[in-house]
């Protein structure tokens, strides 16, 4: 049986992958990159010189475009350059066979490793398995082929990946063949394994311009539905220069779920429990999980808000809200990661906020 979290070009446009937006292009199938032409320059720059690292860790919060510049590079480094038109550029056209190839994740010198649901199961891997990572990484056993020769694996993400998965990576880019690249997508490279980073060259992409956001949102094709200009407006304000957090703010359930919990952080240190009841029961489902990432975004904006405002009321109420806050998204990657109810979840979080609220000022 093929491992669940290998990617192959037959089951490349049928079965769900992670971080998938409803109607949104995936990262492969964009070709523009917005915001990001500092990564892009570093990229083309060691390419042209003759100095490409052989493994990159493209760091930064999620939905902000770090895979579509790993595929933007990977179409590059897989297509003969004598066929491009600015060889020296990480410019490909669209039309041209390696970008139709990437795109369906058929080219035989690229390979993706992410969380794919497997044919017939009803849900996502939570992590990506060290048999899907043999499996992928057995490419670079293989002699490279065609005309650049350049073998290339993107790792979407590198925080999906488990302790032997982890292991298996480093130890391919540790002692890593002639002309083999790997891209690694972080949302957080300071959770990665040291060995890891450090044989990595790092690369920190930044939160998007809110013009950005809003420019890409307003490109997506067909069937992907033009959003009305207010609701547009509030998700970009809120997203925090993330693409995917905007598009899934412009959702009408995730909207007023999101409305929900501003009301209750507002309610703070004495938010109605009913309602904070009924905002579990509603996360409670398997299914509620990008309702979930919008609870814990609107929390993390909460306490950074609150920080900010009150500067002035001394350390040991800023510290209980940074300690609160960290002990909540601690206990969502445990809850994600084991596949918990998040009942408890949402209970703790709303509980660990109001006592951090209720610390008396000190002088």
């Amino acid at each position: 049986m093929r491992p669940d979290s290998a990617r192959t070009a037959r089951d490349a446009r049928t079965e769900a992958e992670a971080g998938d937006l409803a109607h949104v292009p995936r990262p492969r199938e964009q070709t523009r990159l917005f915001g990001h032409g500092h990564a892009e320059a570093a990229f083309a720059g060691a390419l042209a010189a003759g100095r490409l690292h052989h493994a990159w860790l493209i760091g930064g919060p999620a939905g902000i475009g770090k895979a579509t510049l790993a595929y933007r590079v990977a179409r590059r480094l897989v297509a003969d350059p004598r066929t491009l038109p600015f060889p020296d550029s990480l410019d490909v056209p669209e039309d041209h066979p390696a970008a139709r190839q990437v795109t369906a994740l058929s080219h035989p010198n690229l390979v993706a490793l992410h969380r794919v649901q497997a044919p017939g199961a009803k849900t996502l891997p939570t992590r990506i398995s060290v048999d899907a990572a043999r499996e992928a990484l057995a490419l670079f056993g293989a002699t490279a082929g065609g005309e650049g020769g350049w073998r290339v694996c993107i790792v979407d993400s590198a925080e999906d990946l488990n302790a032997n998965s982890a292991n298996a990576l480093l130890k391919m880019i540790e002692e890593p063949p002639p002309r083999a690249i790997f891209l690694i997508v972080s949302h957080a490279p300071g959770r990665l394994l040291p060995t890891i980073r450090s044989r990595c060259r790092a690369l920190t992409l930044r939160a998007l311009p809110e013009a950005d956001v809003r420019a890409i949102i307003e490109e997506f094709p067909a069937p992907f539905a033009r959003p009305d200009a207010a609701a547009l407006a509030r998700a970009v304000s809120l997203c925090e220069g993330s693409v995917a957090r905007a598009v899934a703010l412009l959702d009408p359930a995730t909207a007023a779920v999101e409305a929900e919990v501003s009301a209750l952080l507002a309610g703070l240190p004495e938010p109605d429990g009913r309602r904070v009841l009924k905002l579990a029961e509603t996360l409670a489902g398997r299914d509620a999980e990008p309702l979930l990432a919008t609870v814990l975004d609107a929390i993390q904006r909460h306490v950074a808000t609150e920080i900010d405002r009150r500067q002035g009321e001394g350390p040991a109420r800023l510290l209980a809200l940074v300690e609160a806050a960290e002990r909540i998204a601690s206990s969502a990657r445990e809850a994600a990661i084991y596949n918990l109810d998040r009942r408890p979840l949402v209970l703790a979080a709303f509980r660990e906020l109001a006592a951090a609220t209720r610390i008396p000022l000190t002088s």
